[in-house]
C-alpha cells in the first residue's frame, strides 16, 4: 500500500478544505462580474446614518433581504467582510482552495477549530458562503417547508427568483455519470434526473457555476435592488446593537447599531422615525448569537463574566448549535476523471445523502498551507475555541505528517456521505468582546445515536458503490475499499482521537474521521430566540433572519433554502409594511 499513502495524504488533507483542488478549463470572465455603485467600503460611510432596516451581515440570506427591502424601503447593510467583486480572481475557481485556505486579515474565510476538534471556516465577504462553498444548489423538501411555517406558494416563487441569477444545470460527465448509475444499482432509488427539487432516490442537482465556471453568488442577487434605496458598506464591523427601554411595551426596543470601519473609526447608524422600521441580524449561525450576546441579549450569567451590560436574559442564544457530519473516502481510479464538483447526490431513506466530486489536482504548496492553517487557528492566544489536543494526538505531530507530504497528483475522486439533521446538537459561547474574534463552538458531533447509525448506513452505500459493476472501470482491482479505509487514518484529517485496529467498526471510523460539510445553523432558533416572523422574544424592532434560526439543515444543501428565506422574508416584511390588513 506504499505506493499510495502519500497520495492519499495529499489529496484528502485538500478534500479536507471542502472539495478543493478543483478547477475548470475556462478563465473567469472578470468583465461579466457585476459591480454596484452603492457597494462602499466602511470608511466612506458619515458618522451617523439614518435607514428603514438596518441589515448586520450581507451574506447568503443578507444580500437578497436587502434588495428586496430596497424596493420599498431605505436599506443600510453592515458585512464585516470585503467585497468578492474588488478581487474577483478571488472566486476564481482557480483559487478554490486559496480562498478556503487563507488566514490573511482580509481573507474570505475566517479559520476556526470547533471544542470537538474538527476544522472549520466561517465566511467573512459579502455574499456569505455562497463566495466559498462547493456551489451545491438544491431546495429543501415540501416537509421542511411546511414544518418551517412558510407558504409553498410563496416558497417556490422566492425559489425561483434566485434562480433566474444563480442555478444552473451541469454537464454530467463520466465519473459523476458512473456513481450516478452505482447508486441505482445498490438500491438508491427511483432515478430522479435533474432537478431541484428534494427527492428520495439519485437525482442530479444544480450548481451555482456556470458553464464556464463562473461562480454566481448570493451578492448577484443585489441586481434586483433599488440602487437608489440601498446603501452597502463592507469592512463594517458591527460592535453592538442599541436599546432604549419602550416604556409602553415594557420591553427593550432596537434602535440603531455602532459600526467600526476598516481603519478603526467607530459610526453610528440609527433607524428614522417611521414606524415599523428594524434592525435585521442576518450574521449567519455563529455570527448571529454572537451579535446578539454582545449586545446584551443572552444567558446573563455569561453576559455578566464578560462584563457585557445585560438588556435581557435570553439563555437559549446560542443553543441548538448543531453542524452535519461528513464522511468520506478518496478513491484513486486507474482512468483519467473529468473536473467535476458536486452534482450526482443520493438521497436515502434511512437519513443520508451519497455526494461525489473528482479530479482533484493539487501542488505540495496546498499541504503546507494546511499545515499553516492548523498551526494559526490553534496558536491564536486566548481562543478556547483552538482546539484542545487529546492526549493521543500533539500538534507537532499533525505537522509534521503534513510536512512529509510529496505526491501533487490525484487521478480520482472522492465520495462521502452527510447526515440529514442532525439530532446532535452544541452551544456557542463568547470568548472575547471583540466581534472580530471568533466565539467558542461545540457541536457535539454523533453523541445522539441516532446519528451515529445514518452515518453506518451511509459509508456502507459508499462501500456498495465502490464495489458496484456500475463504478468497477474506476477501481484499482488490486487494492479493497478496506485498505481505502485503512489509509484514512493516516491522515491528520482532524485533531480528534484515533483508534484504527484491525477490528475497526464503521461506527468508529464515523467518530474518528468525522469533518465538516460547512452546513452549521442553530443559535437563534425559532420558538425559542426569534417567533415564526423571525422576530426576537422579547425585544422591538429586532429580528434575526438566517440559518442560526434552523433547527435543522434543509435538504442536501442549505444555501438555496438560506436565499429564499432572505427573498421570502423581505416581501411579507414589505406586505406587512404597505398593506397590514391583508394576507
Amino acid at each position: 500500500m506504499g505506493w499510495g499513502l502519500k497520495t492519499f495524504k495529499c489529496s484528502f488533507l485538500i478534500w479536507s478544505l471542502f472539495f478543493i483542488g478543483l478547477s475548470y478549463s475556462e478563465n473567469f470572465d472578470f468583465e461579466k462580474a457585476p459591480k454596484f455603485k452603492f457597494v462602499k467600503e466602511a470608511t466612506l460611510a458619515p458618522p451617523i446614518l439614518y435607514y428603514d432596516y438596518i441589515i448586520i451581515g450581507g451574506g447568503t440570506c443578507g444580500c437578497p433581504l436587502a434588495a428586496t427591502l430596497s424596493q420599498g424601503a431605505r436599506v443600510l447593510v453592515l458585512e464585516r467582510g470585503g467585497s468578492p467583486y474588488t478581487n474577483p480572481e478571488k472566486i476564481n475557481i482557480y483559487n478554490f482552495v486559496s480562498a478556503l485556505s487563507d488566514i490573511s486579515p482580509s481573507a474570505f474565510a475566517q479559520q476556526f477549530i470547533s471544542r470537538d476538534g474538527v476544522l472549520n471556516a466561517r465566511a467573512r465577504v459579502l455574499g456569505g458562503g455562497s463566495v466559498l462553498n462547493a456551489g451545491f444548489y438544491s431546495r429543501a423538501s415540501l416537509r421542511y417547508i411546511m414544518e418551517s411555517g412558510w407558504n409553498e406558494t410563496l416558497a417556490k416563487i422566492a425559489y425561483k427568483w434566485v434562480e433566474k441569477k444563480v442555478a444552473f444545470k451541469p454537464t454530467l460527465l463520466q465519473w459523476q455519470a458512473a456513481v450516478k448509475d452505482a447508486l441505482l444499482e445498490v438500491g438508491v432509488l427511483p432515478y430522479n434526473g435533474f432537478t431541484l427539487d428534494h427527492l428520495y432516490g439519485t437525482k442530479i442537482g444544480a450548481t451555482i457555476f456556470d458553464k464556464d465556471g463562473n461562480r454566481h453568488t448570493a451578492a448577484d442577487l443585489l441586481e434586483y435592488a433599488d440602487p437608489r434605496r440601498i446603501s452597502v458598506y463592507v469592512h463594517a464591523t458591527v460592535h453592538k446593537i442599541l436599546f432604549r427601554y419602550n416604556i409602553e411595551r415594557r420591553r427593550p426596543q432596537a434602535y440603531g447599531v455602532i459600526f467600526k470601519d476598516a481603519l478603526g473609526k467607530m459610526h453610528k447608524a440609527y433607524l428614522g422615525k417611521r414606524p415599523k422600521n428594524e434592525i435585521i441580524v442576518s450574521a449567519g449561525a455563529l455570527g448571529s448569537p454572537q451579535i446578539l450576546m454582545l449586545s446584551g441579549i443572552g444567558p446573563a450569567s455569561h453576559l455578566k463574566a464578560h462584563g457585557i451590560k445585560v438588556v435581557l436574559d435570553q439563555p437559549l442564544v446560542g443553543k441548538g448549535m448543531a453542524d452535519n457530519p461528513m464522511n468520506v473516502l478518496v478513491v484513486p481510479s486507474p482512468l483519467p476523471v473529468e473536473v467535476s464538483l458536486i452534482q450526482t447526490v443520493g438521497v436515502t431513506k434511512f437519513g443520508s445523502f451519497i455526494e461525489t466530486a473528482s479530479g482533484l489536482s493539487i501542488g505540495h504548496s496546498w499541504a503546507e498551507r494546511l499545515q499553516g492553517i492548523f498551526e494559526f487557528v490553534s496558536n491564536q492566544s486566548g481562543k478556547p475555541s483552538s482546539v484542545m489536543y487529546p492526549p493521543e494526538t500533539k500538534e507537532e505531530s499533525v505537522g509534521d505528517t503534513i510536512r512529509s507530504l510529496s505526491n501533487p497528483i490525484l487521478k480520482g475522486g472522492v465520495i462521502l456521505e452527510k447526515i440529514i439533521g442532525p439530532r446532535s446538537t452544541g452551544h456557542l459561547e463568547l470568548v472575547t468582546t471583540n466581534p472580530n474574534d471568533n466565539p467558542s463552538v461545540t457541536f457535539n458531533y454523533f453523541k445522539d445515536p441516532e446519528d451515529l447509525k445514518k452515518c453506518v448506513l451511509g459509508m456502507k452505500t459508499i462501500i456498495d458503490v465502490i464495489n458496484s459493476k456500475s463504478f468497477s472501470k474506476f477501481r484499482f482491482k488490486n487494492m479493497p475499499v478496506e485498505a481505502l479505509i485503512d489509509l484514512m487514518y493516516h491522515i491528520p484529517m482532524n485533531l480528534r482521537p484515533k483508534h484504527a485496529s484491525p477490528t475497526l467498526s464503521l461506527e468508529q471510523y464515523c467518530i474518528d474521521t468525522v469533518l465538516t460539510i460547512w452546513h452549521y445553523h442553530g443559535g437563534c432558533q425559532v420558538g425559542k430566540v426569534v417567533d415564526l416572523n423571525y422576530r426576537v422574544l422579547g425585544v422591538d424592532a429586532l429580528r434575526v433572519i438566517d440559518g442560526s434560526t434552523f433547527y435543522r439543515s434543509p435538504g442536501t444543501n442549505p444555501q438555496a433554502t438560506v436565499m429564499m428565506l432572505g427573498r421570502y422574508m423581505g416581501e411579507k416584511i414589505l406586505r406587512k409594511r404597505y398593506f397590514p390588513g391583508k394576507k
